[in-house]
């Protein structure tokens, strides 16, 4: 181990898997290095016997459920927008080779009690019960604006510059309530909060764009896609990628301490009395938990049912989005449901999570709304853990610390923090101009 590296990464989550991938592929000679003996941190994927260890302290899940093999519960579930930027991450270090992935059946947001299929563009507008007949016709023009709009194109901007328009104008134009806002928003642009509002346009229309353009990719009834098996495949992949490329990937290192020199900037790891030396240090914030504020916490609950949740068209793996507004919160609740047809759960059995940064010290009243809606549960965990983002200043020294993981269940935010880091890391913007066709969706 006593050699010197260009990059060493601690800890296997997927945004340092993704980001030793990138840096790999760039020709930097990468260390990768976790304390644990399994992949993936914070971000591992779990069988039954693992869940029970991990939530209930004793290795005896109940028979009825089935082989703990034939699960595969993803402890941070995100589904990947079909065109997104991680779709593109992944392709452009060609990862992709060692993964099959499955559209995703439903996209849906909670709406004044009830959950209801987002529409994507102006012709699922004009049938979607979230609105009545006018605000359809002026939702449906919104819609067509929005799916016209070209950046480098004039005539498609109706006279208005995006990039100083907020969205709350934008909106205004069309004349739409705040209720079509709300899933606009929320469901199809991803928003987090409100505060897009008074933000420029041009944002919510890409990321609106976005979310069309993937549905069309796979002709689903949603833009996302998940692997076979689950996300657990993913830091597995980047570790076959990083060997392809000359790197290194250890597991079961205890401790792996940064070692910093007198100026107070990371020159290497010790582990089990061995130094590597570097010039520049990646890892989660557990880490170096010196560098790190806490900044909130993420309540969550971990169910197992034998049904896909109601009111989703049997959709077998689905999102649900229940907007703050609705539930009269300062932030959106996401419900993720997975199940035997994405090969993380024996037939017959489907996995459901539900998320939300967490506002009290009470998770199960805090989840209620959104576990009111699966319907009857055989097995149900809850749990919260704390978010911490970095608080020192890589420049000088040369640490660079993800931040943890948020409630939503998509990865359009993980995607951005990676590729900030990577620009931190190297100088470079990563060039995302890539062919989608080569992250084939898997047979039927």
């Amino acid at each position: 181990m006593d050699e010197e590296y260009d990059v060493i990464v601690l800890g296997t989550g997927l945004k340092e898997c993704i980001l030793s991938g990138l840096l790999s592929v760039d020709g930097l000679k990468v260390l990768h290095m976790d304390r644990n003996d399994y992949y993936g941190g914070e971000s591992s994927s779990l069988n039954l016997i693992q869940l029970w260890k991990r939530f209930k302290g004793n290795d005896k899940p109940p028979a009825s459920l089935g082989s703990s093999r034939d699960y595969n519960v993803d402890m941070i579930p995100k589904f990947m927008m079909a065109n997104g930027t991680l779709v593109r991450v992944l392709i452009h270090t060609d990862v992709t080779k060692y993964l099959y992935f499955k559209a995703v059946d439903g996209s849906y947001v909670f709406n004044k009690g009830k959950v209801h299929k987002v529409p994507a563009n102006d012709v699922e507008a004009l049938k979607s019960p979230l609105m009545g007949l006018f605000e359809k016709r002026r939702a449906r023009k919104f819609f067509i604006f929005v799916q016209d709009y070209d950046e480098n194109d004039p005539r498609t901007h109706e006279g208005m510059d995006l990039t100083r328009v907020t969205t709350r104008e934008l909106i205004a134009k069309y004349g739409l309530d705040d209720n079509t806002i709300d899933f606009i928003g929320h469901a199809i642009a991803l928003h987090r909060d409100d505060c897009y509002l008074n933000e420029p346009a041009i944002d919510t229309v890409k990321r609106m764009k976005l979310y069309s353009e993937s549905i069309a990719r796979f002709q689903g009834g949603s833009p996302y896609i998940y692997p076979l098996y689950g996300l657990g495949e993913l830091p597995q992949a980047f570790a076959r990628l990083s060997a392809v490329y000359g790197g290194t990937y250890m597991l079961n290192k205890p401790e792996c301490k940064v070692e910093f020199d007198e100026e107070g900037k990371a020159v290497g790891v010790t582990s089990e009395g061995e130094t590597a030396r570097c010039k520049k240090v990646v890892c989660d914030p557990s880490y170096l938990p010196n560098k790190v504020r806490k900044v909130g916490r993420v309540a969550r609950a971990i169910c197992i049912m034998s049904h896909p949740i109601p009111n989703t068209s049997d959709s077998h793996s689905v999102q649900v989005i229940l907007p703050q507004k609705q539930l009269g919160r300062k932030s959106d609740m996401y419900l993720f449901c997975c199940s035997y047809s994405h090969n993380v759960a024996p037939k017959g059995k489907f996995i459901a999570f539900v998320s939300t940064e967490a506002e009290t010290d009470h998770p199960e009243s805090e989840l209620k709304p959104g576990i009111d809606l699966l319907g009857p549960v055989d097995e149900i965990f809850y749990d919260i853990y704390e978010r911490f983002e970095p608080v020192n200043e890589p420049s000088l020294d040369q640490c660079f610390i993800s931040t943890s993981y948020d409630a939503t269940t998509h990865f359009e935010s993980t995607v951005m923090d990676v590729l900030n880091m990577y620009t931190m890391i190297t100088g470079k913007v990563l060039d995302l101009s890539v062919d989608l066709s080569a992250a084939s969706a898997a047979e039927e």
